[in-house]
C-alpha cells in the first residue's frame, strides 16, 4: 500500500498488515497513519491525495462554522476508528480557497472521499463519529 507523507510528501510503501501499526515515513520519520486527522492545504493536497492508495476522507471546514466545530471531535474519533483503513484529513476552506473551489464546496462541513485523487462520493452536514465510519466503511474496508 502506498501512503504519502503529509509532512515531506515522500511516498512510502507500507505492507497491508502494518497499516494499523503506526508506520512512519522512511524519509522524515514522522507518523503516516497515527489515527489523527491530517491537515491538507492548497500546497500539499494533490501530493498526498494522489499518492495515497487508502481512501482519503477530507473534511472541508472553517473556523467560524459552528457545525464544523461541533463535528471536529467526532471526525477525530472516526479517524481513530478508521486507523489503517482510511486517511482522514481536514481542509480549512477559507485558508485554502483553490482546493475548496476545485471541489465546488458550497456548504460546510462537507466530507469528500477520494480514491487515487479522484472524488468517489461526498456528504454535507455535521455527522457523529459512527455515521462517518458507516459512510466510509463500504469503501475498501
Amino acid at each position: 500500500m502506498l501512503i504519502a507523507c503529509t509532512h515531506c510528501n515522500a511516498t512510502n510503501r507500507v505492507p497491508d498488515e502494518r497499516l494499523a501499526q503506526d508506520p512512519v515515513c522512511g524519509r522524515c520519520g514522522k507518523a503516516l497513519l497515527d489515527g489523527s486527522p491530517v491537515v491538507l492545504t492548497d500546497a500539499n493536497f494533490d501530493a498526498v491525495t494522489r499518492k495515497t492508495e487508502l481512501p482519503v476522507v477530507v473534511d472541508f471546514w472553517a473556523a467560524w462554522c459552528g457545525p464544523c466545530r461541533m463535528m471536529a471531535p467526532q471526525f477525530e474519533a472516526a479517524a481513530k476508528q478508521l486507523k489503517g483503513r482510511a486517511l482522514l484529513a481536514k481542509v480549512d476552506s477559507d485558508a485554502n480557497p483553490r482546493t475548496a473551489a476545485r471541489f465546488a464546496i458550497r456548504s460546510i462541513p462537507t466530507l469528500v472521499m477520494l480514491q487515487g485523487g479522484a472524488e468517489a462520493k461526498r456528504l454535507s452536514g455535521a455527522l457523529q463519529a459512527a455515521q462517518i465510519v458507516g459512510w466510509v466503511a463500504p469503501q475498501r474496508i
